[in-house]
């Protein structure tokens, strides 16, 4: 195995057991620290990443989450908050883990040394879809079976990796580089690495939900509002967006089946939640675009054309 800046020692690590839990807390401290810095320079990246996945997802394709170990945990935290966060149909959003399910409970290692149990895990792709392949060594063969499965089915492919010039970077469509520094228990890739692919990961996912229209003016318009607490955010949202009392953003909200798109346009002015649909049918799910129509004075009967 190569050399990685993931398996070196940190130039602070040595003595650290011996330092007072303070100062150990401190370094540690330290560490993340440097760990988000290291995003900031891949942010063009990321907003090119962030294009792909939504381009997938609006031309009918899936996305799909490939990764291992402490990556894999990154990549699954990302993916599973989709269809709550931003409305994404859960049978859209794609998770391969090493090992699958059974790897989540015992999180032994040896299926991320699969590479072709990786390629047979992504034979599902099609040239539809967008893989997000992570690894913090950037070589994982179990990723980069299913980078190279996405590869030859005409697949979009998006890297994040923490090593500079890894395989897996090379052979993807859009390269993410996170250059952490080595971590301060060497090798331990959940600490700053993994750090620095949550980061990325949000920034991706979140960047992704504005393309598609699932967020105006920092508003998340397409949650599914499905416990106490996001029903009363869907409330508040539809009252921010509509400038409407509690009630009626209550009642838009009845009649839009808990749709806050629905009910932010019912709110202010939508005929019905047929004609609202439809409006935002003919603007791409865009909240503020429909809005924008309904401004100009779209008639009933425009609504519903």
């Amino acid at each position: 195995m190569r050399d990685t800046t993931t398996e070196s020692m940190h130039e602070q690590s040595e003595g650290l057991d011996l330092l007072e839990p303070q100062a150990i807390v401190s370094a540690l401290l330290d560490g993340q620290a440097q760990a988000v810095a290291s995003v900031r320079h891949a942010t063009s990246d990321i907003a090119a990443a962030a294009t792909v996945a939504a381009d997938a997802l609006r031309g009918g394709g899936n996305l799909v989450y490939a990764a291992a170990g402490s990556s894999g945990l990154m990549a699954l935290s990302d993916a599973l908050e989709l269809p709550g966060t931003f409305g994404i149909e859960r049978d859209r959003i794609k998770i391969l883990f090493a090992g699958g399910p059974p790897s989540l409970e015992t999180f032994f290692g040896g299926p991320e040394d699969d590479e072709a149990l990786g390629h047979r895990d992504a034979g599902g792709i099609s040239d539809k879809d967008c893989l997000i392949a992570v690894s913090a060594s950037g070589s994982t063969p179990y990723v980069l079976g299913a980078l190279q499965r996405a590869s030859e089915s005409g697949a979009r492919t998006i890297a994040i990796a923490n090593n500079e010039g890894s395989p897996l970077l090379q052979a993807a469509h859009v390269k993410i580089t996170l250059p952490t520094p080595p971590e301060l228990v060497a090798g331990s890739t959940r600490m700053g690495a993994g750090t620095a692919q949550k980061i990325t990961l949000n920034m991706i996912s979140t960047l992704m939900a504005v393309h598609l229209g699932h967020i105006v003016d920092g508003h998340m318009v397409n949650l599914v509002a499905d416990n106490r607490k996001l029903r009363a955010r869907a409330e508040r949202i539809v009252m921010a967006l509509a400038q409407c009392d509690r009630q009626t953003a209550r009642d838009c909200l009845a009649r839009a089946e808990g749709s806050v798109k629905v009910a932010v346009l019912l709110a202010v002015g939508a005929s019905d939640g047929p004609a609202a649909r439809q409006l935002l049918e003919r603007n791409q799910q865009n909240v503020r675009s429909a809005l924008t129509a309904l401004d100009q004075g779209e008639s009933p009967e425009q609504q519903r054309a």
